[in-house]
This record gives C-alpha cells, structure tokens and sequence, in this order.
C-alpha cells in the first residue's frame, strides 16, 4: 500500500496537469502582456464553433485558432473587450459566446429550464393531491341515503 500512494499521486497530479493545458500557440501570444491577458480572457467567453462545448481557448480546431488570433488583431488595432465580443456577435451570432446575454431574443433560452422546473413542481403537487383523494375510503352512507337506496331497490324489484 505504501509503495503504490506515490504512484497514485502522481497519476491524479498529470491527470489534473492536462486539464489545464491550453490550445494557444507561443507564436499567437502577443508581446505585450497587458493586452495577451485581454486576449486570454475574452477567448474564454468564445464557443469554438467546431467543438461546440469548448472555448476557443482550449480548442485545437483550426478556426479556434483563427478566432483567436482575430480577437488579437481587434486588440492590437484599439478596440475594447466589448467592441471585439460585438463584432464576433455581430459576425457569428449569439451562440458564439458561451455564456449567451440576457435578451429579448435569448428569453426562452434562459426561461426554459425555470419554466421545466416550475412545471415539474406542479406536476408533483397535483399527482400527490391526485393520490391523496383516491386512496382514502368513502364515507359511510348516511340514514336518508340508505333509506333512498332501499327505495331504488324496491322500486327495481316491482
């Protein structure tokens, strides 16, 4: 047992070490720091439009890459982090970011999973009251409803 913890350790540590690695090459950093950092940070709020589930920051595709030596030609040529999301908005559309923005447009998106959950509770609360009110055993007739039965049958018998 002792023998095989350091070897444990060591597997979670470079399985942990993979995760973190990036897709960004040195030859696309840019030189200044300040705005590789920008860089960085708004390619992890882009969608790879080819992996779908990964930022262009972690992506190896081809067009991740593209994308993000585009968004480091926006910085370097003066725009801001909102004007470069704007223009790969405008050009891409919405579902190039990976955390959509609350609007009119993205309303359902955000909506739908409350509105599921919402009615899954009401579905629950109106099956248990649907339960309750089926498994309980009727009352017992009262005198003038057992008085009227007799009558019906008596009646039929005739």
């Amino acid at each position: 047992m002792n023998r095989l913890l350091p070897t444990l350790i060591l597997a979670l540590g470079l399985s942990f070490a993979g995760t973190s690695a990036r897709a960004v090459t040195p030859d696309e950093m840019l030189s200044n720091p300040a705005l590789e950092k920008r860089a960085r940070i708004i390619s992890a709020e882009l969608r790879c439009m080819v992996c779908q589930n990964e930022s262009i920051d972690d992506s190896n595709a081809d067009l991740a890459k593209d994308l993000r030596l585009l968004v480091r030609e926006r910085l370097v040529a003066g725009d801001t982090d909102e004007q470069v999301l704007a223009f790969l908005v405008a050009r891409y559309g919405e579902f190039v970011l990976l955390k959509p923005r609350l609007q009119t447009s993205t309303l359902l998106l955000w909506g739908f999973p409350l509105a599921v959950l919402i009615a899954g509770g009401v579905a629950i609360v109106v099956a248990i009251r649907r339960r309750r009110t089926t498994t309980r055993e009727p009352a017992p007739l009262s005198e003038s409803e057992k008085q009227q039965l007799k009558k019906l049958f008596t009646a039929q018998g005739d």
